[in-house]
């Protein structure tokens, strides 16, 4: 290895003298190493920093720095040697010491007390149990003994111990002794000795016998002394008495609940719910049944044998009838406080609907079958009849079996089946439902969606997602219908809810489909004749199920917004011709109002709508409050449709509501049924208008938006030609709005300010500073110093970061290194050694075979 000079000699020169070389010398700086930051130009108030040093000066100083901070923190990492004084107030002056000293003694009881005292009783306490220490029980020092139950069971006496297990030189050998130097006689033998023992011991025995016997007789006396001493204090005064006689407070109705609460059962614990899958499931195999044992009555067919079906055996059957081939017994039971012959054969429940079919069709085929043997007749007969008059009543009684096949049969055609395949177009549906009564159409609807539960296969989703257009589509020909069924078309909106609940997409997307059909021929309508009709009847049911299906309070939702414009199209696009216009213009007010009901949104169409109607029913029409929007004209054919100037009519009018079906169409009236038809009209205008007032009175421009309708109400009040009901409701909702607060003065153009001329006068723009920031005000330039502040603070973070895990990363791999290093040092010195140990073997070995 090469020769290095050590750290203390770097820097200095060979022949140096010796005493020099402990101190390190600073090296002298080298002119063309020295190093200089020089500036294009000179910045006032800027500071410069390390305009002149030396390569390498800082590097060091960072590195001693990081090995003085760094490295210390880097060798002690795993080192838990230090020492901190944890006693009670050592640097608190305050406390004196003998306050220290009790803390201290204090702290150390609790500290013993909870670690290893947690479970154990006060030791200073000794615990007894009848009188004897639990201390003293523990150790089990008593035998038990089986021939006796007194206190002192399980002891043997020393004389039995010493003849039985004692040998020659117990206490039972120096006690023989002891009696022959006493007495002078010879000694007793072995077995005189145990005879006298025995005898002695049953002597005791005898002796604790009687004590036990006498204990018994004083225990049974002083119970009966005390029994006649307890009849005495039977007698004493009642608590209520000796406390000065203070009533008991009467509990109060909270109390009482509480106590009654306490005392109330508790429900048995139940099934748990079942999954909308298996109740799905359950349902089909229910149906599935019931139409077996349809098809079976309808084609005639008799109950398998093979079922055995109980049979009723009443207590008094003598078995006169006993046929062994045949057995004609029926098991008889009750449902509802009504009897019931015959159980149906299949174990699963009916519906209610399909009891009520088979019980008018037994009804029908044998009226006496309530009075059967077996029924509740029959039962008070045995009681209170004797034999002979019970056996005439059976005879007369005509049998409940002989009913006949072919009514069976008809009836089984006519009752409704119970499964239904999902139809797969529209014709299917309508071939289903036609022909039907309303409640056996939902009763289908309802059984297709059972039988075709989206849980069941993996097709009934599409088969049901299509139903809902089928039923949309058949919704429509009810609507289009003479006369339009609108009760049945009530009836399928639940359905139809049921559907959307479980296919929301697919229902959107097929109630779109309707609307913009719909607007689509509006649009069509308005380009070819340049205005537009109201459309019929299926349109508006589809707007009003739109708004029952869908939510009309969201900001915007995929259904209810396009129906929002579908029906302000309406309101503005579609001109009155006929007092079935006006019908249908007043249906979609209404809709308007319940879709906003929630929202509280303002429409405009709804408020010029409702001033258009109350200008075609007002007499004079010279007012200049309001103005006229399309579709509604000042002049022309219709402009007074709701004018009425029969005054028999307007004296025989009774407010009543319109009727939808006149949306569909009216019939030929008379003059007297128009000028009604006219007034009812102008009565829900005015309704709406108050529904409108009461809605929108928190409006701020709510004056401005009333201002006509105001000066059409009191255009209609000095006419007088109303009916007296419309009069009073035309002047409460004019007392109504002026009971409305104004809350802002009506809007008001901001006057501009004038626009000046165009000078040639230069514009002076302060500078701030030159350069990049230039142009920005003082918050600005604060702004953006301190964001390049923060940047640059954050790039010297991560630098010193980076750096520092370089450095462990160096420190790391020196310490692995010198790891090596000294495991390589040791290997080969072991291999030395072995080396050696290995000539020495061979040169003792060549020795030994020299000699």
């Amino acid at each position: 290895m090469g020769k290095t000079r050590s750290a203390g000699a770097r820097g200095k020169a060979p022949g140096a003298p010796a005493g020099a070389r402990g101190c390190r010398a600073r090296p002298s700086a080298n002119p063309f190493e020295v190093k200089v930051n020089r500036q294009k130009f000179q910045v006032l108030g800027r500071k410069t920093r390390h305009d002149v040093g030396l390569p390498g000066v800082s590097r060091a100083r960072a590195l001693q720095k990081r090995t003085q901070t760094l490295l210390k923190e880097y060798k002690e990492r795993d080192k838990s040697n230090v020492f901190r004084d944890k006693r009670f107030g050592e640097y608190n002056s305050s406390i004196s010491p003998e306050e220290k000293m009790m803390k201290r003694f204090a702290l150390e009881q609790q500290r013993q007390h909870q670690k290893k005292s947690i479970y154990n009783l006060n030791e200073d306490e000794e615990l007894t149990h009848y009188g004897q220490s639990l201390a003293d029980i523990e150790k089990h020092n008593d035998i038990v003994d089986s021939d006796s139950d007194a206190e002192d069971r399980g002891v043997l006496s020393a004389e039995l111990t010493a003849a039985h297990f004692g040998g020659g030189g117990g206490p039972l050998h120096k006690k023989t002794s002891q009696q022959h130097g006493e007495e002078g006689q010879q000694p007793k033998s072995r077995k005189e000795l145990i005879e006298e023992l025995i005898a002695k011991s049953r002597q005791e025995k005898r002796e604790r016998q009687a004590q036990r016997e006498d204990a018994l007789e004083l225990t049974e006396k002083l119970d009966q002394d005390w029994k006649e001493i307890q009849t005495l204090l039977a007698h004493k005064t009642p608590k209520s008495e000796s406390r000065g006689g203070k009533e008991k407070p009467k509990p109060d109705a909270y109390d009482m609940m509480v106590r009654e609460l306490g005392f109330e059962m508790k429900a048995p614990p139940s099934n748990r719910m079942k999954t909308e899958e298996e109740l799905a499931r359950e349902e089909r195999e229910r149906l599935k049944c019931l139409e077996a044992e349809r098809l079976r009555r309808m084609l005639g067919k008799e109950e398998d044998e093979h079922i055995k079906r109980p049979k009723h055996t009443s207590a008094d059957d003598l078995s006169d009838g006993f046929v062994l081939d045949k057995d004609d017994r029926r098991l008889l039971s009750y449902k509802d406080g009504k009897m019931n012959v015959e159980e149906e054969p299949s174990g699963e429940a009916r519906s209610s609907e399909s009891e009520g079919e088979e019980g008018k069709g037994s009804s029908e085929g044998d009226p006496d079958e309530s009075d059967g043997p077996d029924g509740p007749s029959g039962l008070e007969s045995d009681v209170e009849s004797k034999d002979g008059r019970e056996r005439t009543q059976e005879e007369q009684r005509p049998n409940p079996g002989a009913r006949s096949t072919a009514d069976d049969r008809e009836a089984a055609r006519a009752e409704l089946p119970y499964t239904f395949a999902a139809p797969e177009s529209y014709e299917e549906l309508k071939s289903l439902l036609s022909g039907r009564s309303m409640e056996e159409q939902l009763l289908v609807v309802e059984r297709i969606q059972k039988c075709n539960h989206p849980s069941l296969a993996v097709g009934n989703k599409a088969k049901l997602e299509k139903l809902f257009g089928f039923l949309l589509e058949y919704v429509g020909d009810l609507a289009t219908s003479d006369p339009p069924d609108l009760g049945g078309i009530n009836k399928l909106v639940v359905q139809l809810y049921n559907l959307c609940q479980m296919f929301p997409e697919a229902a959107s997307s097929a109630v779109k489909f309707v609307l913009r059909d719909a607007m689509h021929d509006m649009e069509g309508m308005v380009e070819t004749t340049g205005r537009a009709a109201f459309p019929g009847l299926d349109v508006l049911i589809y707007l009003k199920i739109a708004g029952m299906l869908f939510p009309t309070s969201d900001f915007w939702h995929p259904v209810v917004t396009p129906a929002l414009l579908c029906l302000s199209q309406l309101l503005t696009k579609c001109p009155i011709q006929s007092l079935q216009d006006v019908v249908k213009g007043l249906f979609v007010c209404c809709m308007f109002l319940d879709y906003v009901s929630l929202s509280q949104r303002f429409i405009p169409e709804l408020i010029n709508f409702l001033v258009g109607i109350l200008y075609i029913a007002t007499p004079n029409k010279q007012s200049q409050g309001y103005t006229l929007v399309h579709p509604f004209r000042a002049l022309g054919k219709n402009s007074e449709l709701l004018l009425v100037s029969d005054e028999e009519a307007t004296a025989t009018w009774h407010r009543r509501s319109l009727p939808l079906q006149w949306a569909g169409g009216l019939k030929a009236q008379t003059e007297t049924e128009t000028n009604h038809t006219r007034l009812s009209c102008l009565a829900v205008c005015l309704a709406l208008v108050q529904r409108c007032v009461t809605a929108y009175g928190a409006l701020p421009s709510f004056h401005d938006i009333v201002q006509p309708l105001r000066a059409l109400l009191m255009e209609h009040l000095s006419a007088r030609s109303c009916p007296p009901e419309l009069q009073e409701l035309s002047r409460s909702i004019l007392t109504e709005m002026e009971k409305q607060p104004k809350h802002c003065r009506p809007l008001v153009c901001e006057k501009s300010k004038p626009v000046p001329l165009k000078l040639f006068t230069p514009r002076l723009v302060k500078v701030l500073e030159f350069g990049k920031k230039q142009g920005c005000t003082k918050e600005e330039q604060e702004r953006k110093r301190l964001i390049h502040k923060h940047k640059r603070e954050f790039k010297g973070a991560v630098r010193e970061i980076r750096k520092d895990n370089q450095f462990l990363a160096r420190m790391q791999l020196s310490e692995i290194m010198e790891r090596d290093a000294e495991r390589k040092r040791k290997v080969k010195q072991l291999f030395n050694s072995l080396a050696t140990q290995e000539g020495e073997w061979k040169a003792l070995k060549r020795r030994k075979c020299k000699k």
